[in-house]
């Protein structure tokens, strides 16, 4: 099993999709092509027009600012801190959490700027739009990370653990796998803590009031970025239903779990000195 949706291996991509999906790598600075980008390459015509049409919206600056206010805003669902040496008990030596961090940091970045841009495509034109902010357009080549791995790749128990970790915030029908816990498959031991300290904010309902946060900070932002946007061609109407389905719930669902893991990793980092 890889991608539970449709969609393009960036090792897959050639032609003017590689070059997309170099593009959009160069522009947020991220090392991975979040699956929604992937998804929309198997719609004829569907990956070209919502870049482009997306593109303005990040070179200007205003995806960043737009997520640095939502980052202020948002309250995520932090587990509880681990003690020193939790990582290293369950065989995530330092650099394995180095690399894991920078997984991590890839998705957070990547999906919290999707969030805000591809939210606008789908939001009706209010307000005044944003100006162009200096010093936040592209950010250059980020660092390559490991592969992500697919469900023969790992033992039963790790592929039950990603599955598991899919279900907090997701609805029951939810067909989507979010990608960054198969590319921490590498860790299974990270992958139990992370269900360990998630587990109880989904049963409190932390979790899902934040993606509920998230999402409303979205569409607030929505209807100014798509103000920016480049819009003289034909609306790609699959594009935009794909679009809407993963801004509202998978992307929405993986910001502030994201965000949360990359500050709880970080603190569990520090405290193991």
């Amino acid at each position: 099993m890889s991608d539970p949706v449709p969609a393009i291996a960036e090792a897959e991509a050639t032609g003017r999709t590689r070059e997309i999906f170099d593009d959009i790598k160069l522009t947020l600075g991220v090392p991975v092509v979040n699956l929604i980008w992937r998804h929309l390459a198997t719609m004829d015509g569907g990956l070209e027009w919502a870049w482009n049409t997306a593109k303005p919206i990040y070179t200007s600056g205003a995806a960043g600012a737009a997520e640095a206010r939502m980052r202020a805003a948002l309250i995520p669902p932090m587990p509880e801190p681990l003690v020193g040496g939790s990582l290293r008990l369950v065989g995530v030596d330092d650099e394995s959490s180095r690399i894991a961090r920078a997984v991590v940091a890839a998705y957070d970045r990547g999906n919290a700027l999707n969030l805000m841009a591809l939210t606008a495509l789908i939001t009706p034109s209010a307000g005044s739009a944003p100006e162009p902010v200096s010093g936040t357009q592209a950010q250059g080549e980020a660092a390559p990370l490991p592969p992500v791995l697919s469900e023969g790749d790992v033992s039963a128990d790790t592929w039950r653990m990603v599955l598991a970790l899919n279900t907090f915030g997701a609805r029951p029908d939810e067909p989507i796998l979010a990608t960054l816990y198969r590319h921490l498959a590498h860790w299974p031991g990270l992958l139990a803590l992370i269900h360990a300290g998630l587990a109880p904010l989904e049963a409190s309902g932390e979790v899902r009031r934040s993606i509920a946060q998230a999402r409303d900070l979205a569409r607030a932002e929505g209807g100014r970025l798509i103000q920016l946007a480049e819009t003289t061609r034909p609306r790609h109407e699959p594009a935009a239903a794909s679009i809407a389905e993963f801004a509202d719930h998978v992307i929405c669902r993986m910001v502030p779990i994201g965000i949360a893991l990359g500050r709880w990793m970080d603190d569990a980092s520090a405290a193991d000195g």
